[in-house]
């Protein structure tokens, strides 16, 4: 997880997410890289907007905590909303989001 709040950290103070400047950040947490992790990182994050992910992922954070229905019949809205929610996973997919959702697995 360390690693992923590195880059995190790094694309918040406007820097590059680099290799280098990964694995010098968790050596001044006091962590000990691992080179092979630190690699796939920034590969998995090449092609990825961060920002964006970022927004996506607090706006999908709300509406899952609310999926789950009160009553029976509300059955409908909650079939309406398992399948916005099911598009939106695969509108994720196919924009390379599931290379930094594999960071959180």
């Amino acid at each position: 997880m360390e690693y992923v709040y590195a880059a995190l950290l790094l694309h918040n103070a406007g820097k590059e997410v680099t290799e280098e400047l990964i694995t010098t950040v968790l050596e001044s947490a006091g962590v000990e890289v691992n080179v092979a992790r630190v690699k796939a990182l920034t590969a998995s994050l090449e092609d990825i907007d961060i920002t964006e992910a970022i927004e996506k992922a607090a706006f999908a954070a709300p509406a899952a905590a609310s999926a789950a229905p009160a009553a029976s019949d509300e059955a409908p809205v909650a079939a309406e909303e398992a399948a916005a929610e099911e598009e939106s996973k695969e509108e994720a997919e196919e924009s390379g989001m599931e290379g930094l959702g594999a960071l959180f697995g």
